[in-house]
């Protein structure tokens, strides 16, 4: 019957990767969601209200489980976090990732037998590589803005609370797409191309350098396997999620390019205080749309990320089955055929008038 099955609680489960977690989950476990807006379908999954930000409301929702659920879990799936593209917002990220982190697992700690806590973190915590070389989960640890410094001061908690007490794995994810793209930074760039746009002809950086990916199927694949593995992990255990192949920024300009143009695409390299400048233009000036690229971003051009996985291959006996490469056409295809569709899916706000618009 579904109450003999183990607990697994995901928080942040009315996101993207909370949402498919879930749905994973579903048939072998029973599934608690906690999200602080209890959006979507989620038929089988029992939903409880949770602000992490919120001391208090917290503490209410933990109690709530212990009371219907008993306070015996699994596995608890930690998704919740803030996230933000602007710069700023630390008032956010240390109440929402660190100090609700901190007031979740203190609470776990004085109500519940925890079998398992997984963490998502980023590859971000990790210093960039330099090209050739692969950055491997002993790398140094050099978050550069607010997001990546966030999950750094949260890992050190759960390292802290955690140690001895409830076995953890802290997962170093790289950036995540999906079928329909679905990724902030690759949706602006096709977009920046498939318009034709002066930023999508410029680059102030290297354009050899690039950002690990990861699909969204293949990161379900690794926290399943995660879970399923827990009694045979390690009891604290840090892994990095990835493709162990990282396509360059022209790599990508040229793929995207071909497929839109069926020609390549030619991107000139500019010096980072006058892209500075540009950046700075779009966001204040009135007649400009605000573009996807700020200023604080420029400083990041040249970051470089390829993943040594070897130790996720090891211990989950995993390794991802998609590629990025071989996902970009169908993003091309689904935008040609239906423009408006793929930027609503996308949140993306044409520049101006799009093809097959009327």
């Amino acid at each position: 019957m579904k109450q003999d099955k183990e607990i697994i609680l995901i928080t942040g489960c009315s996101g993207r990767i909370g949402f498919k977690c879930a749905e994973e989950f579903s048939d072998k476990y029973r599934v608690l969601g906690a999200d602080v807006f209890l959006v979507g379908h989620l038929p089988g999954i029992e939903l409880i209200g949770i602000d992490l930000g919120s001391p208090k409301n917290l503490q209410e929702g933990l109690a709530t489980i212990k009371a219907h659920f008993g306070n015996r879990i699994a596995s608890v799936i930690h998704l919740a976090a803030y996230y933000s593209f602007t710069k700023g917002h630390w008032a956010e990220y240390e109440r929402i990732t660190v100090n609700g982190t901190k007031n979740l697992l203190e609470g776990l700690l004085k109500d519940f037998e925890v079998g398992q806590f997984i963490f998502s973190s980023t590859m971000l915590v990790h210093a960039p590589c330099k090209k050739g070389e692969k950055i491997t989960e002993e790398s140094p640890v050099v978050p550069t803005w607010n997001y990546p410094k966030s999950k750094v001061l949260t890992e050190n908690l759960i390292h802290e609370k955690l140690h001895g007490k409830i076995p953890y794995v802290i997962l170093r994810i790289a950036g995540v797409y999906d079928d329909l793209c679905h990724s902030i930074p690759l949706s602006n760039q096709i977009q920046r191309i498939y318009e034709n746009q002066f930023e999508g002809h410029v680059f102030a950086g290297d354009t050899s350098h690039g950002a690990a990916f990861i699909h969204m199927d293949d990161l379900v694949d690794a926290i399943t396997k995660a879970v399923e593995k827990r009694k045979e992990l390690p009891k604290e255990l840090v892994l990095l999620l990835g493709e162990p192949t990282t396509l360059s920024y022209d790599q990508l300009q040229r793929q995207i390019s071909k497929l839109i143009y069926g020609k390549e695409w030619k991107t000139w390299g500019i010096p980072k205080p006058i892209a500075k400048l540009g950046a700075y233009g779009m966001q204040i000036l009135p007649f400009f749309q605000k573009g996807f690229i700020q200023p604080w971003m420029i400083d990041l051009a040249d970051d470089h990320y390829e993943l040594d996985i070897s130790k996720a291959k090891r211990y989950l006996n995993w390794e991802p089955r998609h590629q990025l490469k071989e996902t970009i056409p169908l993003w091309i295809d689904q935008l040609k055929r239906e423009p408006h569709a793929w930027y609503d899916i996308n949140k993306l706000k044409p520049s101006k008038v799009i093809k097959g618009e009327n």
